[in-house]
């Protein structure tokens, strides 16, 4: 019986690769054309993040595992998987009625385990509040719960120096975010002191939101939620379960993978 090639769930669509294919680099000039069919490689990429196996695990059926994690390598130096999640993003924020960027966000980490022991020093630490031995993702959304921007740090950083490191990288293309005045947060990144640095820094207002009274438990809380939901959109990529990268970079290139993943079934 003659084979045939089946499709995998993270396979793009022919809808979502019309709309993602001219975001993609275009081959350098000089040299051997391209001939490596980049939709299988995204279909690579996609399969990996969602999976959670080694890169020397990739089904046959894609092209080679050096070559796609050539080109995830490439577009992670190159910031390539930030700016194609900022410009689905605003396709995705445009097609519900909404401003091209947002006038307001919500920061909040999450602390976890470190799977690989190859992984330098400097980038893990203990979160003593939560007991994890990791690592720690600072990520800010929409109000949407759209990723803004994401930055991995050792878990025993400290929130208010995880929010201050993501906000000097956005500083740096706060133009792609011209409306954006004010982000939510939570108590742990209360005081005046630290509140007034980061207005007075880079122009960013940033509003605490202060539990019920008598809170026991968890409850949804006004404004941050979101940013709940989107790490709980995150957890079904098994890669993003744990911390298996051996550089920070990577990890936060597989968050921008994940979200336009996310992105791209909204749209089609």
């Amino acid at each position: 019986m003659e084979a045939t090639n089946k499709s995998y769930p993270t396979d793009l669509t022919n809808d979502q690769w019309e709309l993602i294919k001219d975001l993609i680099p275009a081959p350098g000039t000089g040299g051997r054309k391209r001939t490596t069919d980049i939709r299988a490689v995204l279909n690579g990429i996609f399969y990996i993040n969602a999976a959670g196996c080694a890169w020397r695990m990739l089904p046959h059926d894609f092209p080679v595992w050096q070559t796609v994690y050539g080109y995830f390598r490439q577009w992670r130096i190159t910031k390539t998987w930030q700016e194609i999640n900022a410009l689905i993003a605003t396709m995705v924020r445009v097609s519900e009625g909404r401003e091209a960027t947002p006038s307001a966000g919500c920061i909040d980490s999450q602390s976890t385990k470190i799977a690989s022991r190859l992984a330098s020093p400097e980038e893990v630490g203990i979160d003593g509040g939560k007991r994890v031995n990791g690592r720690k993702r600072h990520i800010l959304v929409d109000t949407l719960g759209l990723l803004m921007m994401v930055v991995v740090t050792a878990a025993n950083l400290n929130d208010r120096k995880g929010a201050t490191m993501l906000l000097e990288n956005l500083n740096q293309i706060r133009d792609r975010f011209p409306r954006l005045s004010t982000i939510w947060v939570d108590g742990g990144y209360s005081g005046k002191a630290f509140v007034m640095a980061i207005l007075h820094t880079f122009y960013w207002c940033l509003q605490v939101v202060v539990p019920p009274a008598g809170q026991k438990g968890f409850v949804v809380q006004q404004k941050r939620w979101v940013v709940e939901r989107t790490f709980a959109w995150f957890s079904r990529f098994r890669r993003l379960n744990r911390e298996y990268e051996l550089l920070p970079e990577t990890s936060e290139a597989f968050f921008y993978v994940g979200m336009i993943q996310i992105l791209l079934k909204r749209l089609a």
